[in-house]
């Protein structure tokens, strides 16, 4: 979600007019119109003291990705020789057709 999202949404559930929100903030309402634009960028700062200013807290968390999807490399392995490389030939033919599919599309 988008922190224009993340502020607009706040502020529409704690019932707050988009001037309410700024006379919290000492801000004008064009300034928290603009933070609620698709296209805005506001700081971290910004979004944790709207969100604050409409009862709301932000929180981050980070995890790891995974590096790879184990599922299908068992699914492969389970596979014969020639199971696999069908499957490679087949893979590599959809893909053939979708690359000519792609270049006529006009951009």
């Amino acid at each position: 979600m988008s922190a224009a999202s993340l502020i607009r949404e706040s502020r529409l559930a704690a019932g707050l007019t988009q001037a309410e929100l700024a006379a919290r903030l000492g801000v004008t309402q064009p300034t928290v119109a603009s933070w609620e634009r698709p296209a805005s960028n506001p700081t971290v700062r910004t979004l944790e003291r709207a969100l604050a200013a409409s009862g709301r807290r932000l929180v981050t968390s980070a995890s790891a990705l995974p590096a790879v999807d184990e599922t299908q490399i068992a699914e492969r392995l389970r596979l014969s020789a020639a199971e696999r490389l069908d499957l490679f030939t087949r893979s590599q033919q959809e893909l053939r057709g979708l690359t000519a599919v792609a270049r006529r599309v006009p951009r």
